[in-house]
């Protein structure tokens, strides 16, 4: 079991973003998708997250400039950041959590962490 996130870059602020996260040796339809990142120098934290429903939670800041989606076709999960700005500068990694939620899963509940893909906000 694999994930691999992708679409990463350097952007400048108010750029828009797409990372793309890609299930391998599993099937993402029992799975709910989370989105984490962490800046350099910061502890992780979580950036929103997407249930088998397809019910979405966001974090603070994130919530209204971020879009988490999925394709469950693609077995691929999607994080659309628009207006990106320099605090937006981090490793973003996405996680899966087996089985069915009411509500965002805990932490603990993912069992499945991709390696990561550097977003970089710049003027």
């Amino acid at each position: 079991a694999q994930l691999v996130e992708s679409g990463g870059g350097l952007v400048l602020p108010g750029s828009s973003l797409r990372l793309s996260c890609t299930a391998s040796g599993f099937s993402l339809d029992d799975y709910a998708i989370g989105w984490w990142r962490r800046a350099p120098g910061t502890e992780r934290e979580g950036v929103g997250c997407i249930t088998n429903e397809g019910d979405t939670y966001y974090i603070g800041s994130m919530e209204g400039r971020f879009t988490i989606s999925r394709d469950n076709d693609k077995n691929t999960a999607y994080l659309q950041m628009n207006s990106l700005s320099l605090e937006d500068t981090a490793t973003y990694y996405c996680a899966v959590a087996k089985g069915r939620y009411s509500g965002p899963p805990q932490l603990w509940h993912y069992t499945v962490w991709g390696q990561g893909t550097r977003v970089t906000v710049s003027a």
